[in-house]
């Protein structure tokens, strides 16, 4: 009778056994669906905000191009120079790669105590711009040399693309980016925030440069296009 009944345990066991796998694996498995339509619909979310800060992009690129008019044509020769140079080496010579990632991990080490920013700062901070402004300022003071912004604005112009473009070949080579939601509000974002920067430093050099105009420009020009679209679809 014993030999009969152990089987019988060993039987339920395994029964109990298998219910509780599944169980498990259906939990799993309704998880990694949760998982998966919450990171559609934020995905989703960031698409809708990305398309918006689209006409922002626009309107920053506008607004920018008019204050930076104002100043003289040879500055302005000097940047676009720098920024020209940059996009020759990187099609035709060389990936300065190796610079963008230096730039990253000298910004972790910048925020390292300051963990909320260690993640978003490198890829949002254009870290050689700000070094560059920071560097003329003191070469400036120290020597007075007007012809020093010639030089600067062409390492502006430089420093500029390198961000902007490796930042966009970083984000566009992620997986899994649902609708490339990541890729159009992310990249977005740095240009207008870069682009912001830029002119907030051309604001403290050049007096003709109003950092405040190109603000309220770019929200004018940015207003007139939602105000547009929202006319053609609703009225």
């Amino acid at each position: 009778m014993e030999k009969t009944g152990l089987p019988k345990k060993k039987d339920n066991a395994s029964s109990f056994d298998k219910l509780q796998g599944s169980a498990a694996g259906a939990s799993r498995s309704s998880q990694s669906k949760i998982a998966i339509f919450s990171q559609r619909t934020f995905a989703i979310i960031k698409f809708i905000l990305g398309v918006c800060f689209l006409s922002l992009v626009y309107s920053s690129s506008v607004s920018f191009s008019n204050e930076f008019l104002l100043i003289g044509k040879s500055l302005r020769i000097s940047f676009w120079s720098g920024a020209i140079s940059l996009l020759i080496i990187y099609l035709f010579i060389w990936e300065p790669n190796i610079i963008y990632i230096k730039g990253q991990k000298l910004l972790e080490i910048i925020f390292v105590f300051f963990k909320p920013l260690i993640r978003i700062a490198p890829s949002l901070l254009p870290i050689y711009t700000i070094i560059l402004f920071i560097l003329y300022w003191l070469l400036f003071y120290i020597f007075h040399s007007p012809g020093l912004i010639y030089s600067f604005l062409f390492l502006f112009g430089f420093s500029i693309t390198l961000h902007l473009i490796f930042s966009a070949k970083s984000m566009r080579s992620k997986q899994g980016d649902f609708l490339k939601a990541n890729y159009i509000f992310g990249f977005s974002l740095i240009y207008i925030i870069n682009l912001a920067l830029l002119a907030l430093c051309l604001s403290l050099i050049f007096e003709e440069f109003s950092f405040i105009n190109y603000c309220n420009n770019s929200l004018q020009i940015s207003k007139s296009i939602f105000a547009a679209v929202f006319k053609q679809l609703f009225l």
